[in-house]
C-alpha cells in the first residue's frame, strides 16, 4: 500500500507538472500569436497608413508602400482603378485574407476620395515566429521536461528507501521478527540521514519485539510449571484427606472447598496463561460441541449449589459446533455458569444453546444497571454485598470474547436475575437428534 501510494503520488505530481508546463506553453503560443497579429501587425499598419497620408498631402506623387512584407495599392474610391479586383469591394478597416495562423492582414483607409489598401504578407513573419519563437520555446520546453524528469528520478530515489522500509515492516513476522532487515548496512547507498535514523529505530524496535516474545514464552513456560505444581499438590492432598473415613463432616466440607478452589485456581491460571500469549499459535482447534461442553461445566460447578434450592436446566434448540480450542471455550462458558451459580441463592439457572449462541440465565440477586459495564473490569464483582471469587471471571470472559470474536452481552436487574449471552459467528448449527 505504501509503495503504491508514494509512487502513484510521485507519478501524479510529475504528470501534473508536465501538463501544467504544456498548458502554459500552449497559452503562451496563442498569446504570442494574438499579440503579433492584433497588436503589433495592426498597429504597424495604422502607423504606415498615417505616415503615407501625411506625405500624400504634401506630395501627391508620394510612392505607395512597397516592401518585402508590405504592399500598398492606391486608387480612386469611385472607380477602384489601381487596386486589385479582389480587394476593391473590401470595406474600411482590417480584413483577413488567409487562415489566422498566416497573420496576413489587409488594412483599407480612404482620404480625399482616394483609397489606400495595405496588404501585409505574414508568411515571412511566420518564419520569423518559427525561428525566433517556436524553436526557442521548444528548447525551453525540452529543458523544463528534462529538469522535471530529473527531479522525478531524484524524488523516486529519495523515497525508495522509505518504500523499502515500509515493505519490510509490512512483511515483518511479529512471532519471529528479523531485525537484520533494518540493518544500517542495507541502506548505505542512501546518504539521507532521516532514512538512516528511521532504519536504526526500526532495527531497535524489532530487537525489542524479539525480547518481548522471548520473555512471553519464558513466562508462559515457567508459570505453567511453577503455578500448576503446587495446585496439583493441593488437589492430591485434598483427595487423600477425603479418603479418610474418620474425617468429620465440617472438616470434609472444608477439604472439598479447598479442592474446589484449587480447581478454580487451575482454570484461572490456564486462562491467564492463554491470554498472556500474543497469538493463538499452539492452540489446538477442533470441532467442539457446545451442548456437551455446557453439560460438563454444569456438572463441574455443581458443588457451588450445595444446600441451595435451585433448579438447573439445560435446554437446546440445535446442536451447536464451534471450531476452536475446547479449553478456551470451557473457560469462557465455565466462568458464566459458575457466576450464575455463585450469585443465585434460590430459583433457577437455565443454560440454553440456540442457533449461534449460548445464553446463561439465572434468578439471582442481579446487578444494578450502573454496574453492568463495570463487571467486566478486573477485580469487580456484580454485587457489592456478595463476596466470593476473585473478581476476574467476567474480565476473562470479555477478553476471550474480544480475542476470538465472540460477542458477549449481559442484561441484569436487581432481585430479578441476570442473562448472559455469547454469540459464536461462523458456528455450525445442526438439528437435534430425535429420540423415540
Amino acid at each position: 500500500m505504501t509503495e503504491a501510494g508514494l509512487r502513484r503520488k510521485l507519478d501524479k505530481a510529475f504528470l501534473l507538472q508536465a501538463g501544467v508546463i504544456s498548458l502554459v506553453a500552449a497559452l503562451s503560443v496563442y498569446a504570442a500569436g494574438f499579440v503579433l497579429e492584433e497588436v503589433l501587425v495592426k498597429q504597424a499598419l495604422r502607423k504606415e497608413a498615417d505616415h503615407f497620408w501625411q506625405h500624400y498631402d504634401k506630395e501627391k506623387q508620394f510612392p505607395r508602400p512597397d516592401t518585402l512584407n508590405l504592399t500598398g495599392y492606391l486608387g480612386a474610391v469611385s472607380s477602384g482603378e489601381g487596386i486589385p479586383s479582389d480587394l476593391r469591394d473590401l470595406g474600411l478597416g482590417f480584413h483577413g485574407l488567409t487562415p489566422a495562423m498566416d497573420y496576413s492582414v489587409v488594412y483599407v483607409t480612404e482620404h480625399e476620395n482616394q483609397r489606400l489598401v495595405l496588404v501585409f504578407d505574414g508568411e515571412s513573419v511566420n518564419q520569423l515566429a518559427l525561428y525566433f519563437g517556436l524553436v526557442p520555446l521548444t528548447i525551453v520546453l525540452i529543458v523544463l521536461y528534462v529538469g522535471a524528469w530529473l527531479a522525478y528520478r531524484q524524488s523516486r530515489q529519495a523515497v525508495s528507501p522509505i518504500i523499502k522500509l515500509a515493505r519490510a515492516v509490512h512483511e515483518l513476522d511479529l512471532e519471529h521478527p528479523d531485525a537484520s532487515v533494518f540493518d544500517a548496512g542495507v541502506y548505505t547507498d542512501n546518504p539521507n540521514q532521516e532514512v538512516s535514523s528511521l532504519a536504526a529505530a526500526l532495527h531497535h524496535f524489532a530487537q525489542r519485539i524479539n525480547e518481548f516474545v522471548d520473555r512471553e514464552r519464558s513466562f508462559t513456560r515457567d508459570a505453567s510449571h511453577e503455578l500448576r505444581s503446587p495446585l496439583t499438590v493441593i488437589k492430591i492432598a485434598a483427595d487423600m484427606l477425603l479418603s479418610e473415613q474418620e474425617l468429620s463432616t465440617p472438616a470434609r466440607n472444608s477439604v472439598e472447598r479447598i479442592k474446589r478452589s484449587a480447581n478454580d485456581m487451575e482454570d484461572l491460571v490456564g486462562a491467564f496463561l492463554l491470554l498472556a500469549r500474543e497469538s493463538e499459535q499452539g492452540l489446538s482447534r477442533e470441532p467442539v460441541c457446545v451442548n456437551d461442553l455446557v453439560a460438563e461445566e454444569i456438572e463441574r460447578a455443581a458443588p457451588l449449589l450445595a444446600g441451595k434450592p435451585i433448579d438447573v436446566q439445560s435446554t437446546a434448540d440445535v446442536r451447536l459446533v464451534v471450531n476452536t480450542s475446547e479449553k478456551v471455550l470451557s473457560v469462557l462458558i465455565g466462568n458464566l455458569i459458575r457466576n450464575a451459580f455463585s450469585y443465585t441463592d434460590e430459583g433457577r439457572v437455565i443454560a440454553h444453546v440456540g442457533d449461534g449462541y449460548v445464553r446463561i440465565e439465572d434468578s439471582g440477586i442481579g446487578i444494578p444497571k450502573k454496574d453492568v459495564e463495570r463487571v467486566f473490569k478486573p477485580f469487580q464483582q456484580g454485587h457489592s454485598q456478595r463476596r466470593g471469587g476473585f473478581g476476574v471471571g467476567l474480565t476473562i470472559v470479555r477478553r476471550l470474547s474480544d480475542r476470538f470474536n465472540w460477542p458477549v452481552d449481559i442484561e441484569s436487574q436487581p432481585e430479578i436475575g441476570t442473562r448472559a449471552t455469547v454469540e459464536f459467528p461462523g458456528a455450525q448449527s445442526e438439528p437435534l437428534a430425535r429420540t423415540g
